[in-house]
């Protein structure tokens, strides 16, 4: 009868309707707790050309993935897997293109926490270092994995040391420094205007990279 398929369509509707609320909702929550942890500011047409080149949508990494976008959601709200590394300058969050990769390894979201904590052999430090890679802030790698992340400490802390007793005349001291710069360089991102701001100042590509080769340039230049 027409009238019982107009309370199924109607019905029907106010299911979709339901579901789409419910998943604004959780993209309103994410979009807040990424402003708690990152702050509010201006997002260039650069920037966005930036994220867009190494990020994508929730909603394309999970066209090949069993997970929908707001179970994806609900696991960031849930401090299960990373918020946004990004927000476009439409609010869109942007996700590493290799979002899913330490979850994969891990043996599922569920198990990433512990197997991420174990990486490091001090807990203290591993706490740290999760709590970064949680909100989605390990931007300055190209891809965030616990290897690369010790590597960069490692690599920051030679170079550092090697700027703590410069010798600009010596050969074997800059083509030692130039090294060390260039692998840090290997895996370290560009960068956007946008995280210098949300970060306060300079990133490691400027301290640790470019103003490096400024001081002490390669001694066959």
């Amino acid at each position: 009868m027409p009238g019982n398929g107009s309370r199924e369509t109607s019905v029907h509707a106010s299911g979709e309707g339901i579901a789409a609320s419910a998943s604004a909702d959780l993209s309103a929550q994410v979009l807040a707790r990424f402003i708690a942890v990152n702050g509010r500011h201006p997002v260039t047409s650069a920037d966005d050309a930036y994220i867009n080149h190494w990020c994508r949508t929730v909603e394309a990494l999970c066209a090949s993935r069993p997970e929908t976008p707001d179970e994806v959601r609900a696991h960031m709200l849930a401090e299960r897997l990373p918020i946004p590394s990004y927000l476009r300058s439409d609010n869109t969050g942007m996700l590493p293109a290799d979002y899913f990769q330490l979850a994969d390894e891990a043996g599922g979201v569920d198990q990433l926490a512990p197997w991420f904590l174990k990486q490091w052999p001090d807990p203290g430090h591993a706490a740290v270092e999760w709590r970064f890679y949680i909100n989605g802030q390990y931007v300055c790698l190209h891809s965030a994995t616990p290897r690369l992340m010790q590597r960069k400490d490692e690599l920051a802390a030679e170079i550092s040391a090697a700027l703590a007793r410069p010798d600009g005349r010596s050969a074997e001291w800059l083509d030692r420094l130039h090294a060390l710069v260039d692998e840090l360089d290997q895996t370290t991102a560009q960068f956007t205007a946008y995280d210098r701001l949300r970060f306060g100042g300079p990133v490691s590509r400027d301290t640790l990279i470019n103003d490096v080769r400024a001081a002490y340039p390669r001694s066959d230049r």
